[in-house]
């Protein structure tokens, strides 16, 4: 009983993981399809870098300046100050990419969990088997 809810257990943290890394490819595919659907082009300059997002503000085709809350997507490799082409959706000015880089760039994280999450949950699944194999034998 108690191998069978670990086994479960094991199963349902799995389908976690992969929703996790489907979602990881979905979003960003999705804000590109919105991007393309409606496409703006401005010159940004990065006002700030984390580890959790890239700070930038932009001039669009109107002459507004917009600096996106949720800071640019697929950022890897900008240092604070520089200057580089976006492209934001005009129905929605908050949404701004980097040109010339698609959503295509979280395939490979992506990719990474999943083997990660697979490997880990194989060996869980193993590991709980054996277990309970040694108990049945033992006792």
């Amino acid at each position: 009983m108690i191998r069978r809810r670990l086994l479960q257990l094991v199963l349902a943290l799995y389908a976690c993981a992969m929703l996790a890394v489907v979602a990881m490819v979905a979003g960003p595919a999705i804000n590109d399809a919105r991007i393309h659907a409606d496409p703006g082009r401005g010159l940004a300059t990065v006002t700030g870098t984390t580890w959790l997002r890239t700070d930038a503000d932009y001039q669009d085709e109107d002459g507004l300046f917009h600096s996106p809350g949720s800071g640019l997507l697929y950022p890897t490799g900008l240092g604070e100050g520089q200057r580089v082409w976006v492209t934001y959706a005009k129905s929605d000015p908050e949404l701004v990419k980097v040109e010339g880089r698609s959503w295509w760039l979280a395939v490979g994280p992506a990719l990474s969990v999943a083997a990660v999450s697979t490997a880990v949950a194989a060996a869980a699944w193993f590991a709980i088997r054996r277990w309970a194999v040694d108990k049945v034998t033992v006792a």
